[in-house]
């Protein structure tokens, strides 16, 4: 297995279907599951906007 960067147009529900993760391990910085159509790049943006302030 390689250490390669998942795309950042690659979605929630496709990362956890690829790595073998159960539905509902990514989560929002409130929690909450992280929808499944949802951007890995948007997670990074937000985690980068949270890490500035």
């Amino acid at each position: 297995m390689t250490n390669r960067k998942t795309r950042s147009d690659c979605t929630v529900g496709t990362l956890e279907k690829k790595q073998g993760l159960p539905p509902g391990t990514m989560r929002n910085f409130d929690g909450s599951d992280a929808r499944s159509d949802k951007q890995v790049g948007t997670i990074r943006k937000e985690v980068e906007k949270k890490n500035k302030k």
